[in-house]
């Protein structure tokens, strides 16, 4: 039986916290999001005058009596969150110890159980995917409900690692095809040789919330090895020999950083919310604070 991907009391922890929009929700769909929308809830929104045909059940009386005026009372009608999960499971995620790919299911268990518990509905657009994992990546497309969280669970780990990553493609995909606008999160390392503008570019014109995680493995950020190395890339294959003196270790370093701070200001003018972590972090420090920092929950 494979490991729990949260921990009983990261669980519990989790169910105290609900997904934040800055944006309403634009679903159709019932649930326990507030919106702008007038419907029949419990939550008291305005008054409006009364027109012919409105039904009288909605009538303020004891405003009538003041006023001697028909008014009809208007209620907040409660809309779903719909939440789009994009998890990054490209060949190179699976690089690292703990794995990047490991730690971004860990995240959007997280993430999905959150809103479950909320009563939004969750999608998950693992990719690239295979024919192996097609039917746990189907059954992640549209959940709802606390009851479903196991289920949720198990489906995550039914996923498969492995292929090339197309991230733009994913994230243009996801977009044009979403029914609803809500909030999206990416989780990948956004390593992509293609790039991630388009791809962002796809959510943000559609509306979405977005949240992006960018989880690198503790030896891509300080790979701390010198000497005759030969570097392979994971998802191509190719091979290159390198000289790896403290020199050109720095200069890595320096490489990395400058990539890693292109990708916040890209992000941030576009209004995403961003975060970058290593593979290795405490995961639960960074659902209770780190998360909570970056509004993605509160």
């Amino acid at each position: 039986m494979s490991e729990p991907l949260l921990s009983p009391e990261a669980l519990r922890r989790l169910e105290q916290f609900q997904l934040l929009a800055a944006r309403r929700a634009k679903s159709g769909s019932k649930g326990e999001r507030r919106s702008r929308a007038r419907g029949q809830s419990v939550e008291f929104a305005d008054h409006r005058n009364y027109s012919i045909g409105d039904d009288f059940r909605y009538l303020d009386w004891n405003l009538f009596g003041r006023l001697d005026r028909l008014f009809i009372k208007l209620y907040e009608e409660e809309r779903e969150l719909p939440v789009t999960i994009f998890l990054d499971l490209s060949e190179s995620m699976r690089f690292g110890r703990p794995s990047k790919a490991h730690f971004a299911t860990q995240l959007a268990a997280a993430i999905g159980y959150t809103a479950l518990c909320g009563f939004d509905r969750v999608s998950v657009r693992a990719f690239p995917g295979s024919e192996d994992d097609r039917a746990a990546r189907n059954a992640l497309r549209s959940i709802r409900g606390r009851r479903s969280s196991m289920t949720f669970f198990h489906r995550l780990q039914d996923l498969r690692c492995g292929g090339l990553a197309d991230l733009n493609e994913a994230l243009r995909l996801g977009a044009l095809e979403s029914k609803a606008v809500g909030v999206a999160v990416v989780l990948s390392d956004f390593l992509d040789p293609a790039g991630y503008e388009s791809g962002i570019q796809s959510l943000v014109a559609r509306g979405f919330q977005i949240h992006a995680i960018q989880i690198l493995a503790p030896e891509e950020v300080d790979p701390g090895q010198f000497g005759e190395l030969r570097v392979i890339d994971s998802e191509s294959g190719s091979e290159v020999d390198v000289t790896f003196g403290k020199a050109r270790l720095a200069s890595y370093q320096q490489t990395v950083a400058n990539f890693r701070a292109r990708l916040r200001e890209y992000l941030v003018k576009r209004g995403v919310s961003f975060t970058s972590i290593t593979s290795d972090s405490p995961l639960e420090p960074l659902l209770l604070k780190q998360l909570r920092e970056a509004q993605l929950w509160g």
